[in-house]
């Protein structure tokens, strides 16, 4: 059977429902969006929906993780403090680290670079305790900090021909850790950048994608508007000439 305007508008907000609540990434929710309005008939809509939630029923609901270090679930930053360090130190010698992900700051952490760069990210971390000394030696390499927006921070690090960015220092929420980073940079760079916990960074993303498919179907909307006006206008039209015509003949 034929599908029709409203039935591929009802499976584009389904999609978009889902894209906003994480069941679909973005690449997925373009390549159905696309598949959705090129459809011609019922059996090439469905199977864009089928492993989705009907509109209106009771959403599932997912089981908390079991585990200490999962953050899924997120209750606060009392939820995230607490546990054994993951790692003390991190090295880098012509080489790199990466410390990221759910992983556990310990109180104080020490890493070195000498020739090579190392990253350092606490967005999805968690603490050992709520005071966190991280020391960075740079040594003609770099390492770069990064914390989420509302991570109270202090940067109090020197640098010696070299760079010791102190942008990143600035107050967050009172009830989480504070995080002091310290050291030396010498032909070399330590920044501390505030960024986004990838989980907004996606929200925001998806959001910035509804507004935009929301635009172009304003758009789509009045196109349609302003097709319909001129069709009633031709048909107008066609009606005068064959009235005239009609008087014509008589």
């Amino acid at each position: 059977m034929r599908a029709s305007d409203a039935e591929r508008e009802r499976i584009a907000e389904v999609l978009r429902d889902a894209v906003a609540e994480g069941r679909l990434d973005m690449e997925e929710f373009e390549e159905r969006l696309d598949a959705a309005y090129k459809a011609r008939t019922h059996a090439q809509l469905e199977p864009l929906v089928r492993d989705l939630p009907v509109p209106g029923a009771a959403p599932a609901v997912e089981p908390r993780p079991a585990d200490a270090t999962g953050l899924a679930a997120r209750d606060g930053w009392d939820a995230r403090i607490g546990g054994a360090p993951t790692s003390k130190m991190a090295v880098a010698v012509m080489g790199g680290f990466q410390r990221k992900g759910t992983w556990t700051a310990p109180r104080s952490f020490t890493a070195f670079a000498l020739m090579g760069g190392g990253e350092i990210d606490l967005r999805e971390a968690r603490f050992e305790g709520r005071e966190i000394v991280i020391r960075c030696f740079a040594f003609m390499g770099g390492i770069e900090v990064i914390v989420p927006p509302d991570l109270e921070t202090h940067v109090s690090g020197i640098g010696i021909m070299g760079g010791f960015d102190h942008r990143g220092s600035a107050d967050g929420d009172p009830t989480g850790p504070r995080v002091t980073v310290t050291g030396l940079a010498m032909f070399g760079g330590v920044s501390v950048e505030r960024k986004l916990r990838k989980e907004e960074q996606k929200r925001l993303k998806a959001e910035r994608r509804r507004e935009k498919e929301a635009r172009r179907e304003e758009l789509r909307a009045e196109r349609r508007a302003r097709r319909a006006e001129l069709e009633e206008r031709h048909a107008e039209r066609q009606a005068e000439r064959r009235a005239r015509r009609h008087d014509l003949g008589h």
